[in-house]
């Protein structure tokens, strides 16, 4: 039950003090962080590409509170986007935006998300790769659904990801499974109330399998967002039962959870994607990676004794 408790402590200003200031917090963060830079981050998506897989890049930062910063980190995915254009790493290399770093949570903030995250997904589009629009807590999802919609328009490669554990999300992935639609399923990582998501893992799990069971029997392009063992044999057979090839959906695990895992799927044929976050504000990302999984917090608390 330390989930929900860590994810309430990840919008707090006390914890984010106290945790920055943790002597092995560094230790920790390195595991899920790729760096701090574009220049730190460049030699992991060339180590990625030399091993067979594909990353989706993120610059980690969601505490938007003026129309400046989210500019600001519109211009941080276009640098990015330079410099994957210059070493020639597009094709191996997409986005993960979230649209509180674009602005939506500001006055007039679907424009402004819209307006931010549109030079976005054109510049990707101009060096051969995409942008995926990252779910964030359920009040959000109106707007990213209607923000991905109307970038389709234009760029209908644009992804966007849907979570299991909100009741609504089985509607959703039966709008989206269509033809050209790319859809990365994932759990969820927010603390969302019981009136509008499941609140026990093996409800969760249940539903996950009915989405996926739906987006393989569709027409788009699945994206399999896991490193439960049992979900990714799951998709392997759903995949398979739907006639799709290996090159029809791909998988989807985080940066620094296991590693090992990536490689052999990448090397059984499977298009392998390693979501892989950077930058300065790293907290709110950092502690959602904690809250899913208990192993995290206690290799985390090890550090912090250790180096204490």
């Amino acid at each position: 039950m330390l989930g929900p408790v860590i994810l309430a402590a990840s919008r707090s200003d006390t914890m984010r003090r106290f945790i920055s200031a943790a002597p092995g917090t560094k230790q920790v963060v390195d595991r899920f962080i790729a760096g701090e830079s574009v220049d730190q981050v460049v030699p992991v998506v060339r180590d990625a590409a030399d091993k067979g897989l594909e990353v989706t890049l993120d610059v980690v930062g969601e505490d938007i509170t003026t129309p400046e910063q989210a500019a600001a980190a519109r211009d941080a995915y276009l640098e990015l986007i330079g410099r994957l254009k210059e070493l020639g790493l597009g094709a191996r290399a997409e986005m993960s935006v979230k649209l509180s770093m674009f602005g939506q949570a500001l006055e007039n903030g679907h424009d402004l998300a819209l307006a931010n995250v549109r030079p976005v997904v054109e510049a990707a589009a101009a060096i051969g790769t995409t942008v995926t629009l990252d779910a964030e807590d359920h009040t959000t999802l109106d707007s990213m659904f209607a923000i991905h919609e109307e970038l389709r328009k234009d760029f209908p490669q644009t992804g966007c990801v849907i979570q299991s554990y909100l009741f609504r999300t089985e509607a959703d992935a039966r709008r989206l499974a269509a033809a050209g639609s790319r859809v990365r399923l994932v759990k969820g990582a927010y603390k969302e109330p019981a009136s509008v998501a499941y609140q026990s893992k093996p409800e969760i799990d249940k539903a996950y399998v009915r989405i996926l069971k739906t987006l393989m029997q569709g027409e788009g392009y699945p994206m399999i967002g896991s490193h439960d063992p049992r979900l990714i044999a799951i998709g392997q057979e759903l995949a398979r039962q739907a006639g799709r090839k290996l090159d029809e959906y791909e998988f989807q695990m985080l940066y620094g959870i296991r590693s090992e895992e990536h490689v052999r799927l990448a090397a059984e044929g499977h298009r392998m994607r390693v979501y892989t976050a950077y930058g300065t504000d790293w907290y709110g990302y950092f502690m959602r990676r904690l809250a899913e999984k208990p192993a995290n917090l206690l290799f985390f608390g090890r550090s912090v004794l250790t180096r204490g």
